[in-house]
């Protein structure tokens, strides 16, 4: 059989070559290098006693010492709830201690963005001032509850 007929259209000689490459690729571990285990922190944000959605919700760990590179968050639903995610939406946190911060902006629909103005006026925007924390321990769940935030009042 000629080589001509072994490939009916060059796309197909193109295909063979390029998928293990790309397989290659995908195999290689995930992206950012190995993982730490992670463990999940779940809670629901009340402002002003009604749920809240969209609030960032950021966790800092408290000694500074990052063993991940990445930044370790969750948005809250409809509900004010939120999951936290280091490498992939609600998949917890590294062990550690971590003081929470939340920010509630609101998403440019022409760019998608998420942004200012803070409606809780920077009040829980600093990690050094945060009163709410967090010890993720190795093989435990944090479930935080429900956190109050308020928007009266000037920011701390």
């Amino acid at each position: 059989m000629s080589s001509s007929r072994r490939f009916r259209h060059p796309l197909h000689a193109a295909l063979l070559t390029v998928l293990p490459l790309c397989i290659m690729a995908c195999s290689q571990g995930p992206r950012g290098g190995p993982r730490v285990p992670t463990y999940p922190i779940r809670g629901q944000v009340m402002v002003d006693g009604k749920p809240a959605e969209n609030v960032s919700v950021v966790c800092h760990l408290a000694n500074g010492d990052a063993e991940v590179q990445t930044s370790i968050s969750a948005f809250t639903d409809a509900e004010g709830k939120f999951s936290i995610g280091t490498y992939e939406g609600g998949d917890g946190a590294p062990e550690g201690e971590y003081r929470l911060t939340f920010t509630w902006g609101q998403i440019n629909l022409m760019t998608g963005r998420y942004g200012p103005p803070d409606q809780l006026k920077g009040k829980y925007a600093n990690p050094d001032s945060s009163q709410f924390s967090v010890t993720v321990r190795e093989g435990q769940e944090s479930d935080l509850g429900v956190i109050e935030l308020t928007t009266k009042g000037d920011a701390s």
